[in-house]
């Protein structure tokens, strides 16, 4: 009796001790897939940080750490040019003979912009442009060994015209101070205007009319340096975008003779379109 107890006590003892073992085994593997799913997930979140793709992430090239213009600043702006042009301007005085002409061109662009972000600004820009020419006389001659000979006169082109534009900057500093920066401008702008064209013959003046419209997008990249700590000049030149331009002819009458409609992209350095303006910079909040 005695022997049967103690084989049956060894019996329970062998089996919690195959129990205990297999509980602690089952522990530990549940601890080990645990901390071998943990690491996965951090190696996948890893991988997909280190990854670049241009469409999820930029790249930080630093362009806004030199600040130019600040967020919540207000800007007046103003760009004006006129210019004239006559006879003793030309230089064409070995092929021309007796001429006599004028040109007069007048522009003023008024606008004003706000700055919603450190050196990003959007603003409104209205434009008046007039331009005058007379050719009252001018004759060619190439000489005896030449028949080519001819002279006009009595000829003027008048041209009126508005604009309004909605224009977005980007500004880039070049220096830490902030004194120098470069402008990156995109410009939708409309224009309407008219023209006037005449001629004489025989003693009468012969006037055609027309009406323009415009409509254009632009990129007019350039530079700004600050003169005084709110005061900065600009000069920005016009590279060119898509255009759309129509012109109706009009008779004496305003009966539309003639019409002319076209469009396309083009891109070229303008100098005819070169903007030198002076800008003001209000409610300046810029760091100490």
């Amino acid at each position: 009796m005695k022997r049967f107890i103690l084989f049956m006590m060894a019996v329970a003892f062998t089996v919690a001790s195959a129990s205990a073992q297999q509980a602690d085994s089952g522990t530990a593997t549940d601890t080990t897939d645990k901390v071998a799913a943990t690491a996965e997930l951090d190696t996948k979140k890893k991988d997909k940080s280190q990854r670049f793709l241009p469409t999820t992430r930029r790249i930080d090239r630093g362009v806004d750490k030199n600040k130019f213009v600040y967020r919540g600043e207000v800007m007046l702006g103003l760009a004006a040019s006129y210019g004239t042009m006559d006879a003793a301007d030309a230089d064409l005085m070995l092929l021309v003979d007796d001429i006599n002409f004028g040109l007069n061109r007048l522009a003023i662009m008024p606008y004003v912009a706000y700055a919603y972000r450190d050196n990003h600004s959007i603003g409104l820009r209205f434009g008046y442009e007039m331009l005058r020419g007379d050719l009252d006389n001018i004759n060619l001659d190439l000489g005896a060994g030449s028949d080519l000979s001819f002279g006009l006169g009595g000829i003027g082109l008048e041209n009126e015209s508005f604009s309004w534009s909605l224009f977005h900057r980007n500004y880039m500093g070049l220096d830490r101070r902030g004194i120098v920066g470069v402008i990156l401008e995109s410009e939708l702008l409309v224009r309407t205007g008219t023209s006037s064209f005449y001629m004489m013959s025989d003693g009468e003046k012969n006037l055609s009319n027309s009406r323009n419209f415009a409509a254009r997008l632009n990129f007019n990249p350039g530079l700004a340096v600050y003169v005084f700590p709110e005061v900065c000049v600009t000069v920005t030149v016009g590279i060119g975008g898509l255009y759309y331009n129509n012109v109706r002819q009009e008779d004496l009458l305003g009966e539309v003779v003639g019409r002319r409609d076209r469009s396309g992209l083009k891109f070229k350095f303008n100098v005819a379109d070169i903007q030198i303006g002076i800008v003001a910079h209000l409610w300046n909040k810029k760091k100490k």
